[in-house]
């Protein structure tokens, strides 16, 4: 007989793991106990050997679902034995390093069980096992035992009770387990506070009348995982414009859900891929390519022009692009009130546009009463804001454009090298903010948590960031920031270092996109340097000037600018994101265009656009080198070359929108066709021991297109296709010159699937591994982890 300590970490508490140690163990004969404790699992069995091996391999091969083992060890046990049977002991309390699980989307026999007459669970909106449910968003410390969540609140039931002390149920030991009897309760208000009751439309329930109310036209704020969301009927024009309007979002796409994938699939392509993640337990948000719209872009602008509005998807949903971002049913709650909607919900946050999620239900009252005419409410407090994620396919990756529910906080394991690195908090960029807790070979990002210029995002930032700090007991040893000095995350970081006296590592930013990238492909702490193309809108240089358009020679301690684009003043500085006008004009007057836009292209649209506006006080601004900084920024090219051809010339109202336009567009004959004539040219110089690209002989074949009337998608193909030619041959060059063979793709522009696809695909024949994003976002919502891994690296050199 031998007698064992099995400690196991990861993805281990709140997902019915110690239930699956009892099954297996009785299952093996085995003596002893399970428990969790702020590290994981901890076993102590006793067995013979053979009955301990058979338990160890079985304990890895029948995980359950939402289980995930990153480390198993066993040691003998030496200390005192007195089992005589197998039990779940209670949870000990010790130094956290255990993870917590991400929500997770309703599972099959709970759905099952919420239709069903003859079930306790029978139309319950709070049903779930451990296999499904609630984890991070009701969370306040670990380990993960009721009394920790917010639902202590709600005294377990008997009925509830037997089935989770029953090792046979799935709901054994399952948290947040409750039922109509014990658990919380939903109802519905209207907003201007009359009183309403589910009789008046005839309803089975509260629930189940928002879908009546969503059938006719009705606003609904829906309180429901991780925040409230604000629904309306996906159809209805007049409802959808209505819900613009009022929460003033006025051009942003929104997300869609919708009952069941054979929905889905009458308005957009789902390829097996992006199925699998629709039904997974993240059930993230997926961008979808709208049906019909799959061979070439067409002229779709102005805006009237919508690409949907022949599939009855209202026209105000989404606005020049190609795609919608749909998403499965992922809670108990939403599951009934879909049950008769035949067509998809709008299902957007529940802010104002740019603010915080809202979370309480005093506050939405408050901040949803003029946008909202009903509210669906419940009584189980959230205690973490947590979004929906963003993804898409391409090729056969995953990109991930938001990381949030089902995926966060799960922790992404760094490579070989960051093992054993001290405490470390990143504090993430301006942004699409996320911030960074390393620690033991380990990272753990937090939620999306948004823009942080915002006041109400910047003040949902710090009480996320305590209230990760208090759950995982991290004491940063060391705090890492974005070098530009008016960043609020990189000030508050700096605030917290003098706070605590903690050194603080200012890091580049694309040195930190790059990093991120490395990390998360398995890139070894002291593996030869890559090149990095970071490609985005804007971020801190180390010369002063704003930086967007680079390629980096970087390992994680260290990094060399070796190329860029060639910089253009943003007149009117952050102007010039919401008027791609301005770009075009800086772009035109950098490339020395003007006057041959005066002699011979004063017919085109957008000449005669530019000489209506205020040209000599620009001309005035860039020459004196007022608020007009120049920047070498992929982004505002992309800007540019969008408002010339007539794609959100005079405004955007969100970064990237006519970016984002120009590649809906985009013409996919002229894509595939390889003739030189169908791609724009660009030149390349070096001078100040750096190279540089510049796309004047870009704009001149541009200009002569538009005097031709070649069509919007042809000329947006042809840009494509010359940037990413452009790319390549520098690339080309540089691993050439300085014996690289790996190259690291990017920033917030490789977002962009068909320049991703352009590049890697011109890449990889010559032999060039191409590194892409996958478990985080290639935007800032990455940065943090760039961030960490580079301080860490730079400590362990240090040490």
């Amino acid at each position: 007989m031998a007698t064992e300590e099995i400690r196991v970490r990861g993805t281990v508490q709140g997902v019915g793991f110690r239930p699956t140690v009892y099954r297996l163990a009785k299952a093996c004969g085995l003596h002893g106990d399970v428990c969790n404790d702020g590290e994981g699992v901890l076993i102590r069995v006793s067995g013979n050997e053979e009955a301990l091996t058979e338990f160890v391999a079985r304990l890895q091969t029948e995980c359950p679902p939402l289980a995930k083992i990153n480390q198993l060890t066993r040691t003998p046990y030496k200390g005192k034995f007195n089992f005589n049977n197998f039990v779940i002991s209670s949870s000990v309390n010790s130094a956290i390093k255990t993870e917590i699980t991400p929500d997770s989307a309703t599972c099959p026999q709970c759905q099952q069980e919420i239709f069903d007459p003859f079930s306790r669970f029978f139309r319950y909106p709070f049903t779930n096992c451990t296999h499904c449910g609630p984890r991070l968003s009701i969370i306040r410390t670990i380990p993960y035992d009721r009394c920790n969540t917010s639902m202590s609140a709600f005294a377990i039931c008997p009925e509830c009770a037997k089935e989770y002390k029953d090792v046979e149920n799935r709901r054994f030991h399952a948290q947040p387990v409750a039922c109509h009897v014990c658990g919380p309760t939903a109802w519905l208000e209207r907003a201007d506070g009359k009183s309403v009751t589910a009789s008046m439309f005839s309803m089975l329930d509260d629930v189940d009348a928002v879908c009546t109310l969503l059938q006719k036209g009705e606003i609904v704020a829906i309180k429901g995982l991780g925040g409230i969301h604000l629904a309306c009927d996906a159809t209805q024009e007049t409802a959808v414009q209505k819900l613009r309007q009022r929460k003033k979002r006025y051009h942003k796409p929104f997300a869609l859900m919708a009952r069941d994938i054979e929905i889905i699939e009458q308005y957009c392509t789902v390829n097996a891929k992006e199925k699998e993640l629709l039904v997974s337990s993240a059930a993230p948000i997926v961008l979808l390519q709208i049906k019909g719209r799959e061979k070439d872009g067409e002229n779709i602008f102005p805006d009237t022009i919508n690409r949907v509005s022949s599939l009855h998807i209202a026209p105000s949903v989404t606005s020049g692009q190609n795609t919608l971002g749909f998403m499965l049913p992922y809670t108990p709650l939403h599951h009934l009130i879909l049950r008769r909607m035949n067509r998809p919900i709008v299902l957007t946050s529940g802010n104002l546009a740019d603010e915080a999620q809202c979370i309480d239900n005093d506050e939405g009252r408050e901040k949803l009463g003029t946008i909202a005419d009903y509210f669906l409410f419940h009584n189980r407090e959230i205690i973490n804001r947590v979004d929906d994620s963003v993804v898409r396919v391409i090729g056969d990756k995953i990109q991930t454009i938001r990381r949030a529910r089902g995926y966060a906080p799960a922790p992404i394991i760094l490579p070989p090298g960051f093992d054993n690195v001290p405490q470390i908090l990143a504090m993430g960029s301006e942004l699409k903010n996320t911030f960074c807790l390393l620690r033991e070979g380990e990272a753990i990002l937090s939620q999306h948590l948004g823009d942080l210029e915002n006041a109400a995002a910047f003040n949902a930032y710090q009480n996320t960031l305590n209230l990760y700090l208090n759950l995982f007991e991290h004491k940063p040893e060391i705090i890492a920031i974005d070098k530009h000095p008016e960043y609020l995350s990189s000030k508050l970081g700096k605030k917290i270092a003098d706070t605590n006296q903690i050194p603080i590592h200012q890091i580049q930013h694309h040195h930190a996109h790059i990093a991120a990238c490395m990390a998360e492909n398995g890139i070894p702490l002291d593996s030869p340097p890559v090149l990095g193309i970071a490609l985005d809108g804007l971020g801190y240089g180390n010369d002063g000037i704003l930086w967007g358009g680079e390629f980096i020679l970087a390992d994680y301690r260290k990094f060399q600018r070796l190329a860029t684009f060639k910089p253009v003043p943003m007149i009117g500085g952050e102007q010039a994101i919401y008027q791609p006008w301005r770009n075009t004009y800086a772009q035109l007057i950098a490339a020395n265009l003007w006057d041959d836009c005066q002699e011979q292209f004063a017919d085109l649209e957008i000449v005669k656009f530019l000489n209506k506006k205020p040209l000599k006080l620009l001309n005035q601004l860039m020459e004196k080198k007022i608020n007009s900084p120049p920047a070498s920024s992929v982004g505002r090219l992309f800007d540019a070359v969008a408002a010339a051809i007539g794609i959100y010339r005079e405004e955007c109202s969100y970064e990237g929108q006519a970016a984002i336009a120009l590649e809906a567009i985009v013409d996919v004959s002229s894509l595939n066709n390889d003739k030189e004539t169908l791609i724009y040219p660009f030149s390349f110089s070096f001078s100040d021991s750096i190279y540089c690209i510049d796309p004047r002989p870009m704009w001149q074949a541009l200009l002569n297109d538009l005097k031709q009337q070649i069509p919007q998608p042809v000329i947006a193909a042809k840009f494509h296709k010359g940037l990413a030619n452009a790319i390549v041959e520098m690339v080309k060059y540089l691993c050439q010159e300085n014996l690289i063979n790996q190259v690291a793709l990017t920033g917030g522009v490789f977002q962009n699937c068909i320049l991703l696809q352009q590049v890697a695909k011109r890449l990889q024949p010559l032999g060039i591994k191409v590194l892409t994003h996958s478990l985080v976002p290639a935007n800032d919502g990455g940065l943090s982890l760039g961030q960490a891994v580079i301080a860490a690296a730079q400590l362990i050199k240090e040490c």
